[in-house]
């Protein structure tokens, strides 16, 4: 097998000035979970599939009993209208487990993208915080001065001090490799605890994209998935203070910065 492969559908129509949106699992799986429910809701069609000996050696059985290899998917949502622009989704079940599959994995998928007219990519990402956030920020680090200019329009926060140490894993390197295409770009980072598969942090990050990219998303779905895990965070914290509050307890001890990008 060779180190990547990309199965593409039988035949890709000509897409339409497309922008690419990168959601692999990472923290809080916020990234995957925005790419995922935006392919939902829009409906996006299959483009390609991404094999890759740099993913875990390891298939998926279905509820029917057949299996599956791990892998990444390509699909495109193409809306109406003259001047509207396709997007290209991808998604899927893992990041390359190292740092030389990391580069080959995100180089193959960019020179593919760019081959169908990909000139534009945005990658989404959760940023932990190591405590629970409520109402989490949207996060940002771009291309270009005028691509900072225009998200901080639509509320993102570019900070001089997070993400600190700067991006980690596929959120940065579909940006940095993606300049050698002659991409521009941004990442959207949701703020997160960093304990949780966080629906809120997603759906922060969607209402931001949805703007971007010129797109309505209806996030009814992603809200009762973050009230049911606020349910839970919530229990969380209740079992930790009456744990604090035991006999013989000692002193808390401040966690460590758990900040971290993917």
């Amino acid at each position: 097998m060779e180190d990547v492969v990309i199965r593409p559908v039988a035949k890709i129509p000509p897409l339409r000035d497309p922008i690419l949106v990168e959601g692999l699992p990472g923290v809080g799986n916020v990234g995957k979970l925005a790419a995922d429910y935006l392919k939902d809701q829009l409906h996006a069609e299959p483009v390609a599939t991404i094999y890759s000996r740099f993913f875990p050696p390891q298939v998926y059985v279905n509820e029917d009993g057949t299996i599956r290899m791990v892998s990444n998917e390509l699909s495109v949502h193409r809306p109406k209208g003259e001047k509207a622009r396709d997007v290209l989704i991808l998604g899927g079940d893992y990041q390359g487990i190292s740092p030389e599959g990391q580069y080959e994995l995100t180089h193959r998928i960019l020179e593919f993208c760019h081959g169908l007219g990909a000139r534009e990519v945005y990658t989404l990402a959760g940023f932990a915080q190591g405590h629970v956030v409520e109402e989490p920020k949207v996060l940002g680090a771009a291309t270009s001065l005028a691509r900072v200019e225009a998200l901080t329009k639509l509320g993102v926060v570019f900070s001089r001090t997070d993400p600190g140490g700067g991006l980690i894993g596929a959120s940065g390197l579909f940006l940095g490799i993606g300049r050698l295409f002659d991409m521009e770009g941004a990442c959207l980072m949701g703020e997160t605890s960093g304990y949780f598969v966080d629906p809120r942090s997603a759906q922060a990050v969607l209402k931001v994209l949805a703007r971007a990219l010129r797109v309505e998303i209806d996030l009814a779905d992603l809200e009762a998935k973050a009230q049911e895990i606020d349910r839970i965070a919530q229990r969380v914290h209740e079992v930790e203070q009456h744990a604090g509050e035991a006999p013989g307890a000692g002193p808390t001890t401040p966690r460590e910065d758990l900040g971290y990008i993917g």
